[in-house]
């Protein structure tokens, strides 16, 4: 079970839709009108279609499942108290003294031009379960690196 929050959800049914009901009958064209061309054994533009059919299939159904085992979290029941999905958390590197605002999600929505980090990373893993004033070790491709934690919010 993945929790998403509502506006990840509606944007993930939103795509799911587009793909049904506008891709999909547009390569069922393609392929159709690459059949009339004649023999299919060496069709260049039918065997095209059907690998982008199956590809948009294959991303429908991975959609599809995100969508069946997706539960949208409330969030005005969540705590600020200490980190964990969809909370936004203020940290400092102790190295540097370089503040850094994320905000913790499901990895469906995570986005680091968004400052939306994956509750899965290790920075995040570090941090869940962690209070305001708690210095915390996280294991980075990089290293160790130390945080503390300034300031906790829901989003």
């Amino acid at each position: 079970m993945e929790y998403l929050s509502k506006e990840r959800y509606d944007q993930l049914m939103a795509e799911l839709e587009e793909m049904i009901k506008v891709e999909l009958p547009a390569v069922k064209d393609e392929i159709a009108e690459a059949r009339d061309k004649g023999d299919l054994s060496e069709n260049f533009e039918y065997h095209a279609a059907k690998r982008k059919q199956g590809k948009l299939l294959g991303r429908i159904r991975f959609k599809q499942r995100v969508l069946q085992y997706a539960r949208v979290m409330d969030t005005s029941n969540l705590d600020a108290d200490v980190v964990g999905l969809f909370r936004k958390v203020e940290i400092t590197n102790v190295a540097n003294n370089a503040r850094m605002a994320y905000t913790i999600v499901n990895p469906h929505e995570a986005d680091l031009r968004e400052r939306k980090i994956s509750i899965k990373s290790p920075i995040a893993q570090a941090l869940v379960g962690k209070k305001v004033g708690d210095v915390v070790e996280a294991q980075v491709p990089a290293g160790t690196m130390k945080f503390k934690i300034e300031s906790i919010s829901v989003c």
